[in-house]
Formats: structure tokens, C-alpha cells, sequence
């Protein structure tokens, strides 16, 4: 197959069953009583989202699955090899990479249910505690870096004007850090109607430009099948949201973001290319910092940022808008690093 029909067929079709399938989820979400509880610590005029369906997020989960699903069996059929095509590397490498990375996001994704079913239906409002999360997330990071490391023999980095720098003790170390962040940093970011889907479409944009550029084609198409999935929830996630992803999405597009970067061997590049989801993580643990170090006294108005625009007056809007062109600099800067770093 063509490789921009592919990248058109895997846009279209993950849209289509992405927000078609909103209309059939979100009354049944209504009708279970599987809404959202905003809790006191958040900005007092969110409180009016008090009951708007969580888990939202099997929207674009069923919308990305559906995509990558139509797009690999019509490209069988037409006797092509998308995923493995383009860089010279051994087809289970790549094949191990990318599907390593699908069920690395679908475990993070059941994480996430849990978390958002303990909230909901056991209405414990905190739902798991940070411990048995933590413990969660670094099993499920341990099980997938292991995986490429064993399956896969991926154990170094590929560094912009050095190339690949091998070193298992570092691959580790930056591995678990940088997996554990990212998945996290997306659920933070989540807290703003049509937030996180928005910057995580500009993120899949240039994880699938930055694939193009290292010729990992079948990577390219697993971005591009998340982005149309992620614009047909984006209609129903917007302001005013009718639907919000919860843990369940969040945490699904937390572990994709962290597998694109391993799948390019490039967990560096999530600095730049995730550079809101940065943004997020890092400013609630300098809240956390400065409150401790000076008595009491905030940083930030809230944590993390995007509340602390949102009492300086920000509409949510406003606050997705100028965020995606945060990460669109980012991802720029990512694109330059790679292309005038790369292997000569």
C-alpha cells in the first residue's frame, strides 16, 4: 500500500470510529452513572464538570485499535509490509518494538481502569493510593524494557552527532525514569477539558514525522492512527467537554508517548517532543519543592501549571491553544535535533 494512503486510511478511520463511537459510549456511560468527581482541591469553578462520563478514553483505545486493525489487514491483502518497511533492520526487531509498545500503553491503559473503577463505582474518590499505582507502573515499565532488551536486543540509545551509545546500566536507569514520568505527566496534564488530547495530537504529529525521518514507516502509521483517534475524541473532549478520558485514556497515551520514543531508541527526545507533558510534571514537583523549603508558600498559584494559568484568567481554551503551540516548539526543535544530528 501507498504510504500516504495508508497514512490517510489510518487518519480517516480512526476519527470515524473514534467520535461515531461517541454516540453510542457516552449515554451508556451516562446511563451506568460513571461520572466524574472533582475533588476540593481543584479550581472551585470546576465543579460544575461534576458528573460529566469518565473513561472516556476506550473512545479513541477502540478508535486507534479499530485504525491500526483496518490498515494492516488491507495492506495484507494488497500483498504490502508497511510495518516493516523503510530502515534496514530485521522485520521481529521492528515488529517486537512497535507491539511491545501497543501492549506496554494497553497495561498502563488496565492501570488506569482500575484506578478510574475504584473512583467511580467503589466511589473512593482517591482511588488506588500512590504506592500500589507506583508498584503497578514500574512492574508493567520493568516487564517492557525487558522486552526490548531481550526480544528485541535494545539496550543503548541513538544520541544526535554521536549515533548509538551503547550502555545497558544507563538504558535502564534513564529507561524506568523516563517511562514512569511520561506515563504520569500525561495523566497530569489531563486537567483541563480538551487538553491533553489536543497536545498529545501534536506530540503523535511529530513522533510520526521524527519515524519518517529515521524510516521506521510502520511507526509513522501507529502515530498517525493514534492523532485521527485522538481529533474524533478531541469533538466530544473540547470545551465544554461531554466526555473526559480518565485514567484509563491518560495513562494509555502516557504509555504510547514513552514507547514512540523507545521504538526510535530516543527516550531523550520526549523532552522536546512531549515538552507540555514536561511542563506539567515538573511544575507540580517544584510546587511540591517550594512549599516544602519555604514554609508553606506556592510557587504557582496551583499545580500543576495549566491550573495556575487558569486563576491568572486563562479561558480552558486558551490554555489548549497556547499549550499545543508550546509543544509544536517543541517538537520542531526535536525534528532539527534529529535531522541535522543524523547518521552521515
Amino acid at each position: 500500500m501507498n504510504i500516504w494512503v495508508a497514512v490517510g486510511l489510518s487518519i480517516a478511520v480512526g476519527f470515524a470510529v473514534s467520535y461515531l463511537s461517541g454516540f453510542g459510549l457516552i449515554p451508556f456511560l451516562h446511563k451506568l452513572k460513571f461520572g466524574q468527581t472533582i475533588l476540593d482541591i481543584g479550581p472551585s469553578w470546576h465543579k460544575k464538570k461534576q458528573g460529566t462520563p469518565t473513561m472516556g478514553g476506550f473512545l479513541f483505545i477502540l478508535g486507534f485499535a479499530a485504525s491500526l486493525t483496518v490498515v494492516l489487514v488491507t495492506d495484507k491483502i494488497m500483498g504490502g509490509c508497511l510495518l516493516v518497511k523503510g530502515r534496514e533492520m530485521q522485520s521481529d526487531v521492528i515488529l517486537t518494538k512497535i507491539f511491545s509498545g501497543i501492549i506496554f500503553a494497553a497495561a498502563n491503559s488496565f492501570i488506569g481502569f482500575i484506578d478510574d473503577y475504584i473512583k467511580v463505582v467503589k466511589k473512593r474518590n482517591l482511588g488506588l493510593t500512590e504506592l500500589q499505582k507506583t508498584v503497578m507502573q514500574l512492574a508493567v515499565a520493568v516487564a517492557y524494557l525487558f522486552t526490548l532488551a531481550k526480544f528485541a536486543g535494545v539496550d543503548f540509545m541513538w544520541i544526535p552527532y554521536i549515533g548509538i551509545y551503547k550502555n545497558t546500566f544507563l538504558f535502564w536507569f534513564i529507561g524506568i525514569i523516563a517511562i514512569y514520568c511520561t506515563v504520569n505527566a500525561a495523566n497530569f496534564t489531563d486537567g483541563v477539558d480538551g487538553l491533553c488530547s489536543s497536545v498529545t495530537s501534536v506530540i503523535c504529529v511529530f513522533f510520526a514525522i521524527t519515524a519518517a525521518l529515521r524510516q521506521l514507516t510502520g511507526l509513522s502509521i501507529v502515530c498517525c492512527a493514534l492523532l485521527g483517534a485522538l481529533i474524533g475524541f478531541f469533538v466530544w473532549n473540547r470545551n465544554p467537554a461531554r466526555v473526559m478520558m480518565g485514567d484509563v485514556g491518560s495513562l494509555f497515551l502516557g504509555g504510547m508517548v514513552a514507547s514512540f520514543a523507545f521504538t526510535l531508541d530516543m527516550p531523550w527526545i520526549i523532552v522536546l517532543i512531549a515538552v507540555v507533558y514536561v511542563m506539567e510534571f515538573g511544575s507540580d514537583l517544584l510546587q511540591i519543592a517550594y512549599v516544602k523549603t519555604h514554609n508553606g508558600k506556592r510557587l504557582f498559584k496551583m499545580a500543576p501549571i495549566h491550573h495556575h494559568y487558569e486563576l491568572c484568567g486563562w479561558s480552558e481554551k486558551k490554555i489548549c491553544t497556547v499549550f499545543s503551540l508550546i509543544g509544536t516548539v517543541g517538537g520542531l526543535a526535536a525534528l532539527a535535533l534529529v535531522w541535522f544530528g543524523r547518521d552521515m
